[in-house]
């Protein structure tokens, strides 16, 4: 296998690891407020996560599209087309899995649509960044990296105007979106997310536009280590030099600083909101995100500084996808199984699944706040993804779609 550049897939790694954590709290009624999603407006640590995936998947695009440029337009339609409806049809089918469900003590079969308002969800996280690396792909492959970023601001700002001139009395608001009533006529109300309470999709088709731009920021600056590396060394045992790594991280640090201004700017506007997938909350998370990747580049590249924690993420980088679909899949397969856990006030056996009672009996046990214990069972299940991970490696198992 060819070697890799340590610190993207250690950024990449530790994507997949914060996400695997903040999806799998052992309740999600009590969760420290950095591992929780803002309300609405704003941005928590949890909120980086998402669009930090999104800037890797730009990244590793950055080394795939010029073997692509190279082999063909026939090769690259194939390639692109087959590796994104293959990740769009396996987020749909983490929605539907195990196809069967507990209701009133017997198994019963999840239907596709159930009456007018409930059905399976077809948006979701894996349908999303299938979507964007469709067409971020498309636009990588036929544009020079100038346009390519002229492209991605046009699309971040049409965002932004429709959303500001489309919109319902508060057009960023909640009910006020305008991309809901486009989600509802194009996915159906029974597919979309209803966990807001009415239906709308945090992860809708209109929400993903804005996605396609993060996804290209990671593929410019993808281009941008290519370039300053002069590749050769990406690809061979030869490591950079010292100049090439300060020239690296200065324009890194620049443009960051650059796009920080500009996002808070925007924000004053059009606000950060993940929800929504706002143009401002793009740019603020992308400029994070070239400031973590300085950091690691500084560290792991420049001081040579590889310990436990970028073993540990390095292996989730590994197998980012397989491990995040797996930490979706654990769950809904343990919930068909069920536990005697006691009996309720009218002498009926309550039941539970294996997962859940580990977390009432073993972490919920844990002295001090709820929080903690919750935390305690989303480190526990994390070490459980990292262990299977860590196996896979070992016996140089990748598994790519």
């Amino acid at each position: 296998m060819k070697p890799r550049y340590h610190s993207l897939d250690v950024f990449r790694g530790a994507t997949v690891a914060l996400m695997i954590l903040v999806n799998n709290p052992g309740t999600w009624s009590a969760i420290f407020g950095p591992l929780k999603h803002a309300p609405w407006a704003g941005c928590t640590p949890t909120d980086l996560v998402f669009p930090f995936f999104l800037f890797a998947v730009g990244n590793a695009m950055a080394f795939v599209i010029p073997r692509l440029q190279e082999q063909g337009s026939a090769v690259f339609w194939k390639k692109v087309i087959k590796r994104s409806c293959l990740i769009f049809l396996i987020g749909l089918f983490l929605n539907w899995f195990p196809f069967i469900q507990w209701e009133n003590n017997q198994l019963q079969f999840k239907a596709w649509t159930d009456g007018e308002a409930n059905g399976i969800r077809i948006m979701g996280v894996l349908q999303r960044i299938a979507i964007a690396y469709f067409f971020a792909s498309v636009i990588a492959y036929f544009f020079h990296p100038k346009k390519v970023l002229g492209i991605s601001f046009l699309l971040l700002i049409g965002y932004w105007l429709a959303a500001k001139f489309l919109g319902i009395d508060d057009p960023y608001s909640l009910t006020g979106f305008f991309g809901t009533s486009i989600d509802k006529a194009i996915i159906g109300i029974p597919h979309l997310y209803k966990g807001e309470g009415i239906p709308f999709d945090p992860e809708g088709l209109v929400s993903t536009i804005p996605t396609i731009p993060q996804v290209l920021f990671g593929y410019l600056a993808g281009i941008l280590i290519t370039k300053q590396a002069n590749v050769r060394w990406l690809w061979k045992s030869a490591p950079p030099t010292q100049e090439v790594h300060y020239k690296l991280l200065a324009v890194f640090l620049v443009n960051a600083a650059i796009l920080l201004a500009i996002g808070y700017v925007w924000q004053l506007d059009f606000p950060l909101i993940k929800n929504i997938w706002s143009s401002s909350y793009v740019i603020h998370t992308t400029a994070l995100a070239l400031l973590t990747i300085s950091v690691m580049i500084w560290f792991i590249e420049v001081l040579q500084k590889r310990n436990f924690l970028t073993r540990f993420f390095d292996v989730f980088g590994k197998n980012p996808l397989f491990i995040f679909v797996l930490s979706g899949l654990l769950p809904r397969l343990m919930a068909l199984i069920r536990l005697a856990d006691g009996v309720n006030d009218q002498g009926d056996i309550v039941y539970t699944t294996p997962l859940k009672w580990f977390y009432q009996h073993v972490c919920a046990q844990i002295p001090g706040p709820v929080e903690i214990g919750s935390l305690v069972y989303a480190l526990c299940f994390l070490m459980l993804m990292w262990i299977i991970a860590y196996l896979l490696d070992k016996k140089k198992i990748y598994v790519k779609v």
